[in-house]
């Protein structure tokens, strides 16, 4: 990427680029005299009120062009790659993998292990740190990056090196040494894996971690996701009832531990832990302000705040309406409450939610986000779907109207004979959704699965 340039696709209108005549094909090489490896490059010396850039135009020409600006203003440019250089592909062969359970005849990218620390910034993913150099560490401190997702699974690095198969994932943990010492603040990661990780070496990682505090800031404990395609993997066992009652048993005994000391809860058992045992979900003061979310970690408790804050300040009319939800097996339950608060408010309405058996990666996947449009389609053929069928955003590939299993929307309505909305995640689209006063449209909380490091 350095020696051939950053390929410039596109100029935006207006922008300072558009004033230096830079064109579609032109290529960016340095900026203050600095080679632009990637993004991270490309932004910290962007920041500066002065800058030169050296440019390569498509006839082969070098320009060198100076730039007095804003410090916070960009040059209006897109360009081909958004890391501006390679993704790096994952090392680790975990045995607890999502990626290497898929079945064969996807989408190629559904099959891409990324391990890249630089999505762990821009896009919120995780990473294990066994594909970092000392020299990423260097250019993360030296650049200020963070926060920087981590996933950890375990702080005894015998056992680490077993779970992510990588004789190097144990001494890997000592980047963490590097980057609480440079205050760099950082999120952990734990999935849970029966007979590996958890009970007493649950309660190993977790005291380990609390040493990272403050720039440490959460860690959230994750359960294993098993699918049917798992012949010739490592023989996981998925989490029993018990098992889940005792990691929230001991996450929340370190959850007393840490606010007593340091007045936050730092560990949290995410979402579906609570929904399998049949558990309340904690009050919203214990997840510390939802640091986690994008890991399942309060996004019910959060949505059912939002749905009834936003039945307070809406008052209900005497229309009639009715509309079905699908979700997955493990929500429906709490989605049908949550329609039926909404329902309370609005008599006219009628909200049938529609559970769907994942069939396709087998039924111990009980998550939305791994919905397929097939089973959508099986699952709903013949049903009363009413006027509308809402779908929550997070069955999506991102940014577009297509399912897991490459199905899209509009081929799934004409399957179905239904109009589908498609709903982002706050409590009040959901409202809204279900009432048809229109959707806000306000930032999507969910990742797409594409983007879940495994």
């Amino acid at each position: 990427m350095e020696k051939k340039g950053h390929l410039i696709t596109e100029v935006k209108a207006g922008s300072i680029a558009e004033e230096l005549e830079l064109e579609p094909g032109d290529r960016l090489f340095e900026i203050n005299g600095h080679p632009i490896g990637d993004i991270f490059d490309y932004q910290y010396y962007m920041e500066d009120s002065y800058v030169e850039l050296l440019i390569r135009k498509q006839n082969g020409e070098e320009w060198i062009l100076e730039v007095e600006k804003d410090e916070d203003e960009d040059l209006g440019a897109v360009f081909e790659n958004g890391l501006m250089d390679e993704y790096r592909t994952c090392r680790n062969k975990c045995v607890f993998c999502f990626i290497d359970q898929m079945p064969p005849g996807m989408r190629d990218t559904l099959y891409f292990k990324d391990d890249d620390s630089r999505l762990s910034f821009l896009q919120g993913n995780y990473v294990t740190l066994t594909n970092m150099s000392g020299s990423d560490i260097d250019r993360i401190i030296a650049y200020h990056l963070s926060p920087i997702n981590i996933s950890v699974h375990t702080m005894d690095r015998e056992l680490r090196c077993k779970m992510l198969h990588n004789r190097f994932a144990g001494e890997a943990l000592d980047k963490l040494d590097r980057l609480y010492e440079a205050g760099i603040p950082m999120n952990g990661q734990i999935v849970l894996c029966r007979g590996l990780n958890d009970r007493e070496q649950l309660d190993r990682t977790i005291r380990s971690l609390g040493n990272y505090l403050p720039h440490m800031r959460s860690v959230s404990v994750v359960p294993v996701g098993l699918t049917r395609y798992r012949d010739g993997l490592y023989p996981l066992e998925p989490l029993t009832r018990e098992d889940m009652e005792d990691a929230i048993g001991r996450i929340e005994r370190w959850q007393k531990v840490f606010y007593e000391q340091y007045g936050l809860h730092f560990v949290h058992a995410s979402d579906e832990f609570y929904l399998m045992t049949g558990r309340e979900l904690p009050e919203e003061e214990r997840y510390d302000g939802y640091l986690q979310l994008e890991n399942g970690v309060g996004m019910m408790r959060l949505l059912e705040t939002e749905v009834r804050e936003a039945l307070e300040t809406e008052a209900g009319d005497g229309g009639t309406r009715h509309v079905s939800i699908a979700t997955g097996v493990l929500a429906a339950p709490f989605i049908r409450k949550m329609a039926g608060l909404v329902t309370e408010r609005h008599p006219g309405l009628s909200a049938t939610v529609y559970p769907i058996e994942n069939r396709f990666f087998g039924e111990q996947v009980t998550v939305s986000g791994l919905v397929t449009g097939q089973d959508l389609r099986d699952q709903l053929a013949g049903k009363e779907l009413g006027e509308r069928l809402l779908l929550p955003v997070n069955m999506l590939k991102s940014g577009e109207p297509v399912f897991l299993d490459d199905m899209t929307v509009e081929q799934l309505q004409s399957a179905l004979q239904i109009k589908i909305d498609i709903v982002k995640s706050s409590g009040q689209d959901f409202v809204a959704a279900l009432t048809g006063a229109g959707m806000t449209g306000g930032p999507d909380r969910y990742r797409p699965y594409e983007l879940k490091e495994c």
